[in-house]
């Protein structure tokens, strides 16, 4: 018998990228390489590298490479990680203060193994790259730490200029997005960072997966219900055949329509656009 193929979703000619050009890149790009530093930003292949680096923008994953979580869309590693470092703090500020960086953003893997979540490593790595980079701004895109407000506040004690945790989907494909996490306990972390003083909080989403454009409002309504005061809007891109499929490529239009539709809603920044992603104008949310 034969098994029909589905359809593949051809990527359009908006997402193709110029490659990252500028004497600040170049220089930025040549001190990554040379010391052998990590940045989501190369290892990720981030279309907005260039002008990221180029206004001193630059995000780095700290707790390894490996995550407790097997989330559909995400290139990650998934199993057993290694054993926190207990020196990455320091090597993070190291690297930012080689790089020059004026604005950093900070993620990691889901830690779900270690009693904390990493909560600690996560305080204690601002608190380094402050130590190290007088004057810096800092933006932390945090796992949901399982909602516990106890790991959460860790984070909070430090004061981050930006909390950010990302919903990434619309909540009807929350399961199959994201396999260990929950929509409204994503919201309820959003949530209890602003009631506990956060001055910024922000969340993003990829579209392509499925959602609908009732959905994705739904979503964007849920979000200022939260309190958010920011919010990102890109499209999925599938990393391998094993992960989700895209199921669309919307039109730059869709998104320019979400950004507006954003605003009039009361977000104070929407980054919306296909090639946009979690850290996209990071170092502009702190105004």
């Amino acid at each position: 018998m034969e098994v029909k193929k589905k359809n593949i979703v051809r990527k359009p000619h908006w997402l193709k990228v110029k490659l990252p050009t500028g004497d600040n890149f170049k220089k930025l790009n040549k001190i990554v390489e040379t010391h052998q530093l990590h940045t989501i930003c190369t290892s990720g292949r981030c279309p907005n590298m260039g002008e990221c680096w180029g206004e001193g923008t630059a995000t780095f994953m700290i707790l390894g490479n490996i995550c407790t979580r097997s989330c559909g869309f995400c290139n990650v590693l998934t199993g057993r990680p290694l054993p926190a470092d207990l020196e990455e703090p320091l090597k993070v500020a190291q690297s930012i203060q080689l790089m020059g960086v004026k604005h950093a953003v900070i993620t990691s893997v889901d830690r779900d193994d270690l009693p904390d979540g990493g909560a600690n490593i996560w305080a204690e790595t601002v608190r380094k790259i402050r130590e190290l980079n007088p004057g810096i701004t800092i933006e932390t895109l945090i796992p949901d730490f399982q909602g516990k407000t106890e790991l959460l506040d860790i984070i909070i004690e430090v004061m981050p200029e930006v909390v950010s945790h990302n919903l990434e989907t619309v909540r009807r494909l929350t399961k199959q997005v994201r396999k260990q996490a929950k929509y409204e306990r994503s919201l309820f972390v959003l949530e209890y960072l602003k009631k506990q003083g956060v001055k910024r909080t922000k969340s993003g989403i990829m579209l392509g997966l499925g959602e609908t454009e009732e959905e994705v409002i739904e979503t964007m309504k849920d979000l200022r219900r939260a309190g958010v005061d920011v919010m990102t809007i890109g499209q999925y891109l599938q990393p391998s055949p094993k992960h989700l499929p895209v199921e669309r490529y919307p039109h730059p239009d869709e998104f320019k329509r979400y950004e507006k539709i954003g605003l009039e809603m009361g977000f104070r920044f929407v980054e919306s656009g296909p090639l946009v992603r979690s850290s996209y104008h990071a170092h502009k949310h702190i105004l």
